[in-house]
C-alpha cells in the first residue's frame, strides 16, 4: 500500500489534501483491524494531524487533513455549515441527460450501517446530478451531494433507476467490453472493466483558515481513467 506521501495532492503548514485509492478504508474498521487505513497513515506521519471527513472504502478521490486543531475546527464547522462544495463523478449503467436534478430523499442507518431511504425516520439528504457525458449504454454523471450522509449518493442514483455501475448493493451490474465492443470469445471468464463501484470523489472546494477559498481536484485513478477511455472510443452514440 502506498504511504500517505505518496498520495499527496496539495499540502501547506495548515492542511494536507490526498487522493485516496480505491479499496483503502479511511477509518479503522472494527472487524478488520489488519487492514491499512487512512487515518493509521496520518498518524504515522504525525500523531497531531486529523482527518476532516472520510468516504467510503471502495470511493476513490480526495480527503482532507488538518495539521493543526484551528484548521480542523474551521473546516468541520464548514460541513457542518454545509458550505463545502464536493463533487463526485459517477459511471451508470444507462445513457441519461440529466440537468440539474435534485434527489431530495430522507436517509436513514441502522445500527448495523445498513442505508435505506426513510420519510418518517430519515435525516435530511440531497444530491444534485448533471451528466458531463452521454454514452450509448453509459452515462458518466456529475453529483454533488449537498449533505454527507452515508452511502448518499448511490442511493439517491439508484433511486432514479440509475445505479452506480458494479455498485451490487443497491442494483447495480458490472459492466464488460464485450457491452460496447465485438471481442474474441475465449474460454477464460471476461473481467469486468471495473472492479469496485464507479464512483470518484473529484472535487472539493472550502475556505482556508486565512479566508480564502480553495479547490482541489483529484485526477481519476487509472481503473476510471481506463473505463472512460473505452467508453470514448467504443460507446459513443
Amino acid at each position: 500500500m502506498s504511504k500517505l506521501k505518496d498520495l499527496i495532492l496539495f499540502e501547506d503548514e495548515h492542511i494536507i489534501a490526498i487522493n485516496k485509492p480505491a479499496h483503502l478504508a479511511s477509518l479503522h474498521e472494527r472487524h478488520d483491524s489488519g487492514q491499512a487505513s487512512v487515518v493509521a497513515m496520518v498518524k504515522d506521519l504525525n500523531p497531531d494531524y486529523k482527518l476532516c471527513h472520510r468516504i467510503d472504502r471502495e470511493t476513490s478521490g480526495v480527503m482532507l487533513i488538518a495539521k493543526d486543531d484551528d484548521t480542523y475546527k474551521s473546516i468541520a464547522k464548514q460541513f457542518e455549515q454545509r458550505s463545502i462544495k464536493k463533487e463526485y463523478h459517477a459511471i451508470v449503467s444507462a445513457s441519461v441527460e440529466l440537468n440539474e436534478l435534485c434527489v431530495d430523499l430522507p436517509l436513514l442507518t441502522d445500527s448495523k450501517r445498513r442505508v435505506n431511504i426513510s420519510r418518517k425516520h430519515g435525516k435530511p439528504s440531497t444530491t444534485i446530478f448533471n451528466t458531463i457525458k452521454a454514452f450509448k449504454h453509459f452515462t458518466l454523471l456529475q453529483c454533488q451531494p449537498l449533505t454527507g450522509r452515508l452511502h448518499q449518493i448511490r442511493i439517491h442514483a439508484a433511486s432514479q433507476n440509475l445505479p452506480l455501475v458494479a455498485d451490487e448493493l443497491y442494483g447495480g451490474k458490472l459492466a464488460y467490453l464485450s457491452q460496447i465492443k465485438k471481442v474474441h470469445k475465449t474460454e477464460e471468464a471476461e473481467k469486468p472493466l471495473i472492479s469496485r463501484f464507479a464512483l470518484h470523489a473529484y472535487q472539493i472546494t472550502f475556505n482556508t483558515i486565512a479566508g480564502k477559498e480553495m479547490t482541489i481536484q483529484a485526477p481519476y485513478p487509472k481503473d476510471f481513467e481506463v473505463f472512460v477511455k473505452l467508453l470514448n472510443k467504443y460507446d459513443l452514440p
